[in-house]
């Protein structure tokens, strides 16, 4: 899953870009740009990837992702069958963070969206949004250039009063990622991200980056805060997640797909990861779907 930089700026040379997709799926590809993005899924379901973050996404959530996050909502495998009627609708609006002026953010009347945008560089999944702000989303695109942006004003200020929210990356990740020129971290995340569901090792990543196995791990734990093993688990739990989630495959199953060797480690990882088992985990969240 190689990573791509997208140039999201607006052709028709305006401050933002409003656009309501209808496709067949979502662009399958791992992005980011210098634009922040909103987004709400009005039909659709499949796995969202934000920074380290890889959860099940579905119609009705709405999704903020700062500016340079590393992103994709990638549908699930029917919405790619051949003869599939399935089709994948969102709202996606691609603004800068100066897209009203800098000095226009600095006022302290608008302290609390400058801090709901820095809060963005982790992505900002909010929980049980209102009607009425998906509705707003929804007829963004039928108003006038100047409209467009005191809507998008007046969405952010109540974006920033809904306390039911879920920051998604990891700051580790998002601060290396962020603070980042070196091609080394780029080649293990795209590795891991491609490969999490296999037998990796930190010796396998080692050798990628030409690095021998202490030094890379000294390397990774410097930055991350953590062994590589525990950001690879990690990955590896939040696919799990999404999967027991669909209801789809036995807990076993799943384990081994993610890249578990044996079915008591995965549960040892999980109970570490998540703080609760998969069984106790599934029967909690299955009562939200």
């Amino acid at each position: 899953m190689k990573l791509h930089l997208l140039d999201r700026s607006s052709v028709a040379n305006t401050s933002i870009t409003v656009s309501q997709n209808n496709y067949k799926n979502f662009l399958k590809v791992w992005h980011f740009h210098e634009e922040l993005e909103l987004v709400f899924i009005i039909k659709s379901t499949g796995t969202r990837f934000v920074g380290d973050s890889i959860e099940k996404f579905e119609a009705g959530e709405v999704v903020l992702i700062g500016k340079n996050v590393p992103h994709m909502w990638l549908n699930d495998e029917v919405y790619f069958e051949k003869n599939s009627t399935l089709t994948a609708q969102a709202v996606s609006v691609h603004f800068k963070d100066n897209f009203v002026g800098q000095e226009f953010l600095s006022l302290p009347e608008m302290q609390p969206v400058a801090q709901l945008l820095k809060k963005a560089t982790q992505g900002i999944k909010f929980n049980h949004i209102k009607d009425n702000i998906k509705n707003e989303l929804i007829n963004l695109h039928s108003l006038e250039p100047a409209l467009k942006i005191t809507r998008i004003i007046e969405l952010l200020c109540k974006l920033e009063q809904q306390q039911n929210y879920t920051l998604l990356s990891s700051n580790g990740f998002i601060n290396t990622f962020h603070k980042s020129e070196n091609k080394r971290l780029n080649i293990i995340y795209e590795y891991v991200y491609q490969n999490f569901h296999t037998q990796i090792s930190s010796k396998d990543v080692a050798l990628l980056v030409n690095m021998n196995a202490s030094s890379f791990s000294r390397f990774f734990k410097t930055i991350h805060r953590k062994p590589f093993t525990r950001f690879l688990n990690e990955i590896r739990i939040g696919f799990a997640c999404k999967m027991l989630l669909e209801n789809k495959e036995s807990i076993t199953s799943i384990a081994y797909a993610c890249g578990f060797g044996n079915i008591s480690n995965f549960n040892r990882q999980f109970k570490i990861i998540k703080d609760e088992s998969p069984s106790s985990f599934l029967s909690q969240h299955r009562k939200h779907f």
